[in-house]
């Protein structure tokens, strides 16, 4: 897997693309991003990664083509299905059929025969592409794409190949047909954002592994304060790498002026698990929400509030098992659901108790629904990140375990704590000083440039502004950053 975003053979090589990209008449520069997407998705040294690629391309274009042409009603239904069902079974098999080897295999055996044979990597996003192209299609609301070689880079164009954002026909096939010129603020905004994902990457989410990973490889062998840590370091690491990856993917993108979907708007300030979810992985959260929810919800609808928490529950079950096979992911999810069915008989009686205690308009409600919403978004990642359903339930019965005796001994001796060693490691989880400090200061600097992105515009001040801030930032980049080999958490999937 040498061509992963933060390592040097893929830096090496979307500049070769895009050089490449700027000599090629209009009407063949599809053909170098489709070349360059089947050598990047070949790169990874897994064969049925391309085979099942090239099966979705076929299934997909062909069912699309015949849905459009069709004009009875049952057999252009039956085509859909017919599409929908083989997509799914493509991910199915890649995705499940190494679940099922090794059951009736040997972990060490399987792990040596089968890990290369069954790598998923990219399989779910351009699945559920293909399937909601074929659904669109049906209800014309998009024309088929006629012309094969760009289809198939519709849903293999190699930035968002792996881990999304999961693209919509609409959006994306148009600006694959659209005339190409150079334009320099896109080559900077997308080097800029590209930069700015592999600082998320690298110098946070790489950073936060080392102490996630410690603490959930062995949860039994810690206490309550470092359990409540680390499964907020994990909520920090898992947004850090996903928006990190998600960045770099754009930020290529728009160097060759294509513009994939924003898949994340600060996902922590939401004031409400809905809200999360429109923050949060929004191209998944828009699939889920336009082909699961509301044909469930139309479905049951005179069933009226039970219609709608159900609906919900089994989309966020869906949710979960999309991320796989495990009873974690599907705890994850009906979590998720619960929450969500949970809200819609309580939200009516949360804006009165706010209305009677005057404080329906105030900042103090925002905040407050800031917080629930984290800290129940954190518990949920406990099943999320955990090694087994057995360790995921310990996390969430022992997260506060000796808590309160802690916070006293920290209050006891304020005065001296620099010199108490022992107050200091349920924190520092054996990592030393520096280590925290330099993963604080990264921290902080994602914080920070998030709020300066989005206030004072950067890269719309003037270049004696914007040149020191940009040395500032690779300085830290160059500094902060961990290359160990933790992968993207998303890939998995």
């Amino acid at each position: 897997m040498a061509l992963l975003f933060d390592s040097l053979p893929y830096m090496l090589l979307f500049p070769a693309v895009w050089l490449l990209y700027q000599f090629i008449p209009d009407n063949r520069r599809w053909l170098v991003l489709l070349l360059a997407s089947v050598s990047f998705y070949a790169a990874l040294k897994a064969p049925l990664l391309v085979v099942a690629w090239a099966l979705v391309v076929v299934v997909s274009y062909y069912c699309g083509l015949a849905i459009a042409r069709q004009g009875d009603e049952p057999r252009k239904r039956r085509i859909l299905w017919g599409g929908i069902a083989a997509n799914f079974g493509v991910l199915c098999s890649i995705k499940y059929l190494r679940v099922i080897v090794e059951m009736w295999t040997p972990a060490p055996v399987a792990e040596a025969r089968w890990s290369d044979l069954f790598v998923t990597l990219g399989v779910s996003y351009y699945t559920l592409q293909a399937v909601s192209y074929l659904a669109d299609i049906y209800l014309e609301t998009l024309e088929p794409e006629r012309h094969f070689g760009r289809f198939a880079l519709y849903l293999g164009f190699f930035p968002k190949m792996l881990q999304g954002p999961i693209e919509r026909g609409g959006d994306l096939l148009p600006q694959l047909k659209s005339p190409y010129r150079c334009n320099y603020d896109n080559v900077r905004s997308g080097m800029l954002l590209f930069a700015w994902g592999l600082f998320k990457k690298v110098a946070v989410a790489n950073r936060l592994a080392i102490y996630v990973t410690a603490v959930y490889r062995d949860v039994h062998g810690y206490g309550g304060i470092t359990l409540m840590l680390a499964t907020y370091l994990y909520a920090i690491q898992i947004l850090a790498d996903f928006s990190g990856y998600t960045d770099m993917a754009l930020g290529v993108a728009r160097m060759f002026n294509i513009r994939l979907t924003q898949n994340f708007n600060a996902p922590y300030l939401a004031t409400s698990i809905a809200d999360f979810w429109r923050r949060w992985h929004i191209s998944f959260s828009r699939w889920i929400l336009d082909y699961i929810f509301k044909p469930l919800q139309m479905e049951w609808r005179n069933w009226k509030n039970v219609g709608v928490a159900g609906a919900l529950l089994v989309t966020f079950l869906f949710s979960g098992l999309w991320h796989g096979v495990s009873w974690n992911f599907v705890v994850w999810g009906l979590l998720h659901g619960l929450f969500l069915s949970a809200s819609v008989f309580w939200k009516p009686w949360q804006t009165r108790m706010w209305e009677k205690i005057g404080l329906h308009n105030h900042p103090l409600r925002r905040l407050v629904q800031v917080l629930v919403t984290f800290n129940l978004v954190s518990f949920a990642w406990i099943f999320f990140r955990a090694g087994s359903l057995n360790d995921g339930f310990y996390v969430a019965t022992h997260l506060f375990s000796g808590v309160g005796s802690y916070l006293v001994a920290v209050a006891s001796h304020l005065g001296h704590l620099t010199q108490l060693k022992y107050l200091w490691d349920p924190i520092l989880m054996e990592k030393g000083l520096r280590s925290f400090v330099l993963l604080t200061v990264s921290v902080m600097i994602m914080v920070l440039g998030n709020v300066l992105k989005k206030r004072i515009r950067i890269d719309h001040q003037p270049a004696w502004i914007r040149w020191p801030l940009y040395c500032t930032f690779l300085v830290a980049l160059c500094y902060l950053s961990i290359y160990d080999d933790v992968g993207f958490v998303y890939f998995q999937f």
